[in-house]
């Protein structure tokens, strides 16, 4: 076992563990760490404890010290200078004529750099521009391009939901979305409906799918066929909240000798029904092996709509 404890940044979601070397820490104080990025105030986020060495990914970098008024004066001082630190970049990126979108900016506690976040469709060469904010900053220059998910955490708004977004909120990493669990939860692959501030596919289609699929076991799909008590049917709606499936009996045409189905919708439960599988009608629906669904992009959409799609999977 190892003692570790959890800090958190303010330009990350994730918390990282570090070494606490003996102190104890409170949950909320103020801490100093070296970074990948160089030295950077922290909080701490999990309190000292022991987790196995399993546990860790990496090798555990110890805290340096507990932040002073001075560390917390630098702070607040750098948070002062940012608005004019944007605007200088902001200039400088329209002098070098650079395609690129200026998103953040963040000052190490220590002065030792300064880091400019930006996002671009493509690879920029921002070679003169670093040179050029080193000049004027005097200071190292890091110039560090964010995929989309990122300039949403870091901007932070509102969703569709009417909450504020999740990755600016708690979301703590980003794990990969795909069209199949739109799918999944019965949802309109229309791109403006399940795509999120970020131009992406929503996260919180991620945050149900383990749940849609277990409810979805053994359920028939819609215009299926089923075998009910009142006989040979068709699947109307599925509701899985309530594990309740509507249906229609087909009856035969006494004039025509064609299939029709009723006016009259039943409901049973998969218990209740029986579905045709490769060995025939089967009562124990959970046999039927259900295919999965996939990623790809049903035909019947618009061509906009598919391009669009293709967009939102960029990402993932």
């Amino acid at each position: 076992m190892v003692e570790i404890v959890g800090v958190g940044f303010m330009k990350a979601g994730k918390t990282y563990y570090f070494d606490p070397r003996g102190v104890e820490y409170e949950l909320g104080e103020m801490v100093i760490v070296e970074t990948a990025r160089g030295m950077e105030l922290g909080h701490i986020l999990i309190a000292n404890r022991e987790v196995d060495e399993e546990d860790l990914v990496a090798e555990l970098k110890p805290i340096e010290r507990k932040a002073n008024e001075k560390d917390l004066e630098r702070y607040h001082a750098n948070l002062a200078k940012r608005d004019e630190a944007l605007k200088i970049c902001e200039d400088k990126i329209q002098k070098h004529e650079l395609d690129m979108k200026l998103i953040d900016v963040e000052f190490m506690i220590d002065g030792a750099k300064i880091v400019f976040y930006f996002s671009a469709d493509g690879r920029v060469d921002f070679r003169e521009l670093a040179k050029d904010l080193a000049g004027y900053f005097h200071t190292r220059i890091e110039l560090r391009q964010i995929g989309a998910r990122d300039e949403a955490r870091m901007l932070g708004g509102i969703g569709i939901c009417g909450r504020p977004l999740c990755c600016s909120k708690w979301l703590s990493d980003f794990q990969p979305v795909s069209i199949k669990m739109a799918k999944q939860q019965n949802l309109s692959l229309n791109p403006s409906k399940i795509s999120g501030s970020c131009g992406r596919l929503m996260c919180c289609l991620n945050f149900e799918d383990k749940t849609y699929k277990e409810l979805r076991k053994g359920m028939p799909k819609d215009n299926e066929r089923v075998e009910t008590p009142d006989g040979l049917a068709k699947v109307v709606k599925v509701d899985y909240f309530n594990g309740r499936i509507i249906t229609r009996a087909i009856e035969t045409d006494p004039e025509t000798g064609e299939e029709v189905f009723s006016q009259e919708m039943k409901s049973f439960t998969k218990e209740e029904i029986k579905r045709k599988g490769k060995k025939g009608w089967r009562s124990k629906a959970d046999d039927i092996a259900e295919p999965d669904e996939t990623d790809e992009i049903p035909e019947n959409l618009t061509e906009d709509d598919a391009k669009e799609l293709e967009k939102l999977m960029k990402e993932f």
